[in-house]
């Protein structure tokens, strides 16, 4: 059994299949109200912690029990997929904007940025989130923000 402080990447996935639900149907309705669900939820995971998603809750209770034991080195970092729920809660974040304020454009374009990346983690296991987090903490070494006043 993997410890507390790495991920099941096929728990990420699921998560990500779940996701791109909800964003599709944000996507086809326009409506800012289910997309602000979706950036709450995005805001928990980046902001207080990966453990609090239901998804990951369901996936840990229903649905990884029945698969087979996975391989405890593939097992993963969870701060890059933190710092992806943090670029997901952003592109939401606009989103919602986008749908309550009828930009429909912003809305749109938002939303349809959020699925994109949501649909590749999904289908291809490609988290765009995770890419960008070792490209961040080379710019942004961790301390720094602590050192500019």
């Amino acid at each position: 059994m993997p410890s507390d402080d790495r991920l099941d990447p096929r728990g990420v996935r699921f998560t990500a299949w779940i996701t791109s639900g909800i964003l599709v149907l944000g996507l086809l309705t326009g409506s800012w109200r289910i997309l602000a669900a979706q950036t709450a939820l995005f805001a928990l995971c980046a902001f207080v912690g990966l453990r609090v998603n239901p998804w990951g809750h369901l996936y840990r209770q229903t649905v990884r029990p029945r698969l087979p034991e996975g391989d405890e080195q593939s097992y993963e970092d969870p701060e890059p997929v933190r710092f992806a729920q943090g670029i997901g809660f952003a592109c939401t974040l606009v989103a919602t904007v986008g749908y309550a304020g009828e930009w429909l454009l912003l809305g749109v374009t938002a939303n349809a940025l959020a699925l994109v990346a949501a649909l590749l983690n999904a289908a291809f296991g490609y988290c765009l989130g995770c890419r960008l987090y070792p490209l961040i903490r080379r710019l942004i070494p961790a301390g720094s923000t602590s050192q500019i006043r």
